[in-house]
């Protein structure tokens, strides 16, 4: 087992009109055993701009403290509020100084830019950037989340359309994979207010 899927995860951002939204399970876990069913694996940095940490739970909570430090020191410095690509260039910075002893998180970056347009990316655990127009997936069940992503993206949804889309792949990813779910949580981004909904979903 690597690294990475000790603690379990599953994790997507997409994007819809004027709209993007990122969810994550609940479950942490030690392997197959489960510790906790609400552990937080997604942080708001930003009025409209959070970030998903997937990955191993130790690493998820020093690098949330390190981006959230570097986030105020930005806001500090430059009197404005970090867009969704600074705070991505931030991300790799920070992890590519590790590189030789990497910390074992892939985190996801979701956000909406100045102008309202969406703005999903991903990085590896040494930083290495990707950006994308539709969707970006995380954690121990990539596979079944791209599956899922592929069959119910379609582009322009609406907030409602990309909530329902989002909770539903998050939701049957996560029922194929032994080492997350436990519910799910799901924030849809839109220009004047942020919704945080609570999933329910199988708790074997």
């Amino acid at each position: 087992m690597s690294i990475t899927e000790y603690n379990g995860s599953c994790m997507l951002a997409m994007t819809g009109n004027g709209c993007v939204a990122i969810a994550a399970d609940r479950r942490l876990g030690v392997q197959a055993q489960t510790v906790s069913c609400n552990f937080q694996k997604i942080f708001k940095l930003g009025e409209r701009l959070y970030v998903g940490l997937p990955g191993l739970a130790t690493d998820v909570q020093t690098v949330a403290g390190r981006l959230q430090f570097r986030h105020n020191l930005y806001k500090l410095r430059e009197g404005r509020e970090m867009k969704p690509h600074t705070m991505l260039s931030v991300i790799g910075n920070l992890l590519y100084e590790k590189r030789f002893g990497p910390y074992f998180v892939e985190p996801l970056v979701a956000g909406l830019n100045p102008d309202g347009t969406p703005f999903v990316a991903s990085t590896d655990l040494i930083g290495c950037p990707m950006i994308t127009e539709d969707f970006v997936v995380g954690g121990t069940c990539t596979e079944q989340l791209y599956g899922m992503c592929e069959s119910l993206y379609r582009p322009n949804m609406t907030p409602e359309e990309l909530f329902e889309v989002t909770s539903q792949c998050l939701l049957n990813a996560q029922d194929r994979d032994a080492l997350s779910g436990w519910g799910g949580i799901v924030h849809v981004i839109e220009k004047d207010r942020v919704t945080t909904k609570l999933l329910k979903a199988r708790m074997d």
